[in-house]
């Protein structure tokens, strides 16, 4: 906010010719004379500040886009190329699409059928998920029991799991995990015995460094292509990003 008066103050500069326009060059009475007409003119224009705002908005949006793009850009292996990660829709897909979850999270449960039904009404999108429990010892238990099954019944177990955790409503808990597992015909021994797996820790480790190198704090988050996409995105809009990033490659 100092800034945009700051601005604003400058911008009066030139209606003011008796004063110093070096604002450290101004006696105190100067100063205070400079202020009251600062605070003058935008109580009769407050519209100028509302459209520095907006100008400021839209700087550091432009900003933050091209960050995000130097981050993606940056950890491209990471992303794309881990061997920690669940790999699903088509592994030869034209655009690839990297989602961050939790499985607690109820807005990652909100988008969990829309990005199902983008990945196989395309049938072109490679999906990578990104396991990256953030919301508190049942997120990571859940996570736990979903890489596990990766490591201990492979990818196709792993898309069951997935997406009878986002479809759970009751507690996280050992044996509702047993009970899911069973439910969906599952050995849940091999389960739980592949958690123990170092490689189940170090997945989330590494997904949790990925994370904070980009910037991501919530889910669910997206990578498409090159673009970082925090929140929650609707079906529609997924759709037009994809069909903007199939337009714009080379």
């Amino acid at each position: 906010m100092k800034r945009f008066l700051m601005g604003a103050a400058l911008a009066l500069c030139s209606a003011l010719p008796a004063m110093a326009t070096d604002l450290a060059e101004m006696t105190d009475a100067e100063r205070a004379a400079f202020g009251a007409e600062v605070r003058a003119y935008l109580l009769e224009n407050p519209e100028v500040l509302a459209e520095a705002i907006a100008v400021l908005e839209e700087r550091q949006a432009i900003a933050e886009a091209e960050a995000q793009q130097l981050a993606v850009a940056e950890n491209t292996d990471a992303l794309f190329n881990s061997a920690f990660d669940h790999v699903g829709g088509n592994p030869d897909g034209d655009v690839v699409l990297v989602e961050f979850v939790d499985y607690r999270c109820t807005y990652c449960r909100r988008a969990h059928p829309e990005v199902g039904e983008l990945v196989e009404a395309d049938g072109n999108i490679r999906i990578i998920r990104k396991e990256f429990p953030i919301l508190g010892e049942q997120s990571l238990l859940a996570s736990r029991f979903a890489l596990a099954t990766n490591i201990a019944l492979g990818g196709a177990a792993y898309e069951l799991v997935s997406d009878g955790l986002m479809n759970m409503r009751a507690d996280v808990t050992e044996m509702s995990l047993a009970r899911l597992a069973v439910d969906l015909d599952l050995d849940s021994r091999a389960i739980f015995a592949a958690m123990d797996d170092p490689l189940v820790q170090a997945t989330i480790d590494y997904n949790r460094a990925l994370a904070q190198r980009l910037g991501i704090t919530g889910t669910p988050s997206f990578v498409f292509g090159d673009q970082l996409v925090q929140g929650y995105v609707p079906l529609a809009n997924m759709r037009d990003i994809v069909a903007i990033l199939r337009d714009t490659s080379p």
